[in-house]
This record gives C-alpha cells, sequence and structure tokens, in this order.
C-alpha cells in the first residue's frame, strides 16, 4: 500500500498564499526531494492549474532560477491524478479522479509503489476529513501575512499528530513532519 504524504508552505501565522512564500533554492532542492518520494502526484483543480502554469514546458528562458530546474523536470515527468468536477479534460501526464472521493483514494493508495503525494488546501481538508492522509509535513516560513487562506478551516475534528522530524533551513523556515496518531 502507498502512503499519502502532504506538504504545505505556511507562513507563521497560518497563511498558505503561494504568492506570499517565495521558496530558495535550498527549499527548491527539499520539494524536488519529496516530489522523488512519490509514484504520482494527487491535485485539486486549483492546485493542478496553478502548478501547470508555472512548471509545465516550455517556460519562457529566464522566467525562472537555473536552480528551479531540478525541481521543474520531478514534476514536470510525475504521474498526476486531479480531483475535479468541473473540468472536462486533463493532459501534462494527468488524470481526472470522479466520483466517490474515499473510494478513489483509497484505490489509489493500494496500488503498490513509493507513494502518492497531495498539496493544496481544499483537497488536504477533504482528505484529512476521510482519515487518509499518513503523513503531514508543514514548512513553515519565518513571516507574518496578515491574510489567508489558512489551512484545514472547517475540520469537523481535532487530528492529533506526532512529530516524526524536523528540518531547518537557512532562511530560518522549518519543516516539521508529522504523522496522525491512532
Amino acid at each position: 500500500m502507498r502512503p499519502l504524504r502532504y506538504s504545505v508552505n505556511v507562513t507563521l501565522d497560518g497563511c498558505c498564499d503561494h504568492r506570499v512564500i517565495v521558496p530558495d533554492e535550498e527549499m527548491h532542492r527539499h520539494h524536488a526531494g519529496n516530489l522523488k518520494q512519490a509514484d504520482a502526484l494527487l491535485f485539486g483543480r486549483v492546485t493542478y492549474e496553478m502548478m501547470e502554469e508555472a512548471w509545465r514546458p516550455p517556460m519562457s528562458a529566464g522566467a525562472m532560477p537555473d536552480w528551479t530546474e531540478p525541481f521543474a523536470q520531478t514534476i514536470d515527468a510525475a504521474k498526476k491524478y486531479v480531483v475535479s468536477s468541473t473540468l472536462e479534460r486533463v493532459d501534462w501526464n494527468a488524470e481526472l479522479v470522479r466520483g466517490d472521493l474515499a473510494e478513489a483514494v483509497r484505490r489509489l493508495k493500494a496500488e503498490s509503489g513509493k507513494g502518492l503525494f497531495v498539496g493544496g488546501v481544499k483537497l488536504a481538508l477533504a482528505l484529512t476529513e476521510l482519515g487518509l492522509i499518513d503523513e503531514y509535513e508543514f514548512v513553515v516560513h519565518p513571516r507574518l501575512a496578515g491574510h489567508g487562506p489558512t489551512l484545514f478551516s472547517g475540520l469537523s475534528k481535532h487530528v492529533d499528530l506526532r512529530l516524526v522530524s524536523r528540518v531547518e533551513f537557512a532562511s530560518g523556515a522549518v519543516a516539521m513532519r508529522y504523522e496522525p496518531r491512532s
């Protein structure tokens, strides 16, 4: 069974707006390493479209620093599953996930392999409600945004987590990995 891992960048005040957090070279290496630990990525429509716009080739020359290339190559090559009731079709090595979310994700997790990786906000909330996320990583950046969106807004029940690892970056960001307590 493949584990489902979630990772998100967040400010100290809980904002997870990607425009507020600008990862540096060290952070890109970290996230590229995360992606390499998965056989496939699981995105909601908003995250899929955002990632496709930013990382799908061809990218304009000089649009991104050279050190983003390993992340760009890794995400471009990855198999992607997109949860959406509004998209008619997807490409970029992607497949739509329709119907019952819990059933579809359980099927994906039941396949053999290294794991699945999920990002975003709304899909992570739904998967947490369903108890399907096996590992959470919060990369907390030393910035106050003063606005949202925030993580897990509207969560119906508490989820207790156990810290399993922690990595500090030169920028002052800290990546903390947690597993749900049984």
